[in-house]
């Protein structure tokens, strides 16, 4: 027994440590927009014009700090070394009354579905703001460059002919803020490790999730597009096995349960071959409902995966274990095609 144990709780270390690689969905990192450049202090010098006036130019605008998001990202992973990045400042002014050049913004690109907050202290108070990235191609400023000084021409007067001032470049903002993900996915797919969630994505999507016939195969939320009729189209994520206590931590916990949240329908998948599919499913609910009791009211469809490996008796048997308890299971075999018209339908209805 002890053996069992300790090996459980290895190969559960060994998940974390795979997954904290892999997956990263929430991060701390300050971001700095860049600092305006100095005004410059320069004097015409020119041939047979030994003292022009002032012509010391403005110093250029700091970048600024943009968040960008990318269809082609699905973590925060970019972000789990680099904790500070810094837009281009602007240059000094120069003679001439030629200004320097301005600093390039900075982009930083986020899956869809990140939420950044910022802590702002307001009249001596703790705020926090929220920007939530849940569409494509969003673009938001989260930090603005500093303002290039002036140079001494601007301060030429009819009584300062000759200033010798000009002004520093304003300082860019710097905040620390805070990124994380939740997937945003019409179809959630859930179920035990091992349940045919990534097999059924494959199938249903393009998406080419690593599947193997042993647990905890998917590490982190995979995302495929269904192609519906009439050009409709549905998002799905491959939501990585829970285990019970998930809520608590364990296995992958919280971590994957927070990405249910978004989704319009779940897909809870019970494959045939356990001992107690009925005793599994409910384990999961207990575990969604720990978490959100707003999970268990989401729309739900039950599919009885893996049936091509079982006996019909069972299958049946299953299913009207189920039925007992007024809830309706569709068989469903993505190796083999049984019931896969029947989900297609279901996802056309979404």
């Amino acid at each position: 027994m002890f053996l069992i144990y300790f090996a459980y709780n290895q190969a559960e270390a060994i998940i974390q440590l795979k997954y904290n690689i892999h997956m990263v969905d929430f991060v701390k990192i300050t971001v700095k927009a860049g600092d305006g450049g100095n005004g410059s202090v320069h004097f015409r010098r020119e041939k047979f014009i030994p003292k022009g006036g002032p012509d010391g130019g403005n110093g250029g605008d700091g970048g600024d700090v943009y968040f960008v998001t990318d269809k082609d990202l699905n973590t925060l992973y970019p972000y789990r070394f680099k904790k500070h990045f810094e837009a281009e400042g602007g240059g000094k002014g120069m003679g001439q009354k030629m200004s320097g050049k301005a600093g390039g913004d900075l982009e930083l690109k986020v899956p869809v579905g990140t939420l950044l907050r910022k802590r702002l202290t307001v009249n001596g108070e703790q705020k926090i703001e929220v920007v939530d990235m849940d569409r494509e191609k969003m673009r938001v400023k989260v930090a603005k460059g500093g303002r290039g000084g002036f140079g001494n021409w601007h301060f030429r007067s009819s009584t300062n002919q000759t200033p010798m001032e000009a002004e520093e470049g304003g300082k860019g903002q710097e905040w620390e803020l805070e990124l994380e993900l939740k997937l945003l996915a019409d179809v959630g797919l859930i179920g035990l490790p091992n349940a045919g969630k990534s097999t059924l994505l494959s199938v249903l999507t393009k998406a080419t999730p690593k599947i193997a016939n042993y647990p905890f195969t998917t590490l982190e939320p995979n995302l495929g597009v269904w192609q519906g009729t009439e050009g409709k189209t549905q998002v799905i994520a491959d939501i990585p096995g829970l285990i019970e206590g998930a809520s608590e931590g364990k296995g992958l916990g919280v971590t994957f349960l927070k990405h249910v949240e978004r989704t319009k329908v779940l897909v809870h998948l019970v494959a045939a071959d356990e001992e107690n599919p009925w005793k599994n499913y409910k384990a999961i609910r207990e575990e969604m409902g720990s978490f959100s009791k707003k999970l268990l009211e989401k729309d739900e469809l039950v599919i009885l995966s893996k049936v091509d490996i079982v006996m019909p008796d069972r299958v049946a048997e299953i299913v009207k274990e189920f039925k007992r308890h007024k809830i309706t299971v569709l068989p469903v075999s993505a190796a083999t095609g049984v019931g896969m018209e029947e989900v297609r339908k279901v996802l056309e209805e979404i």
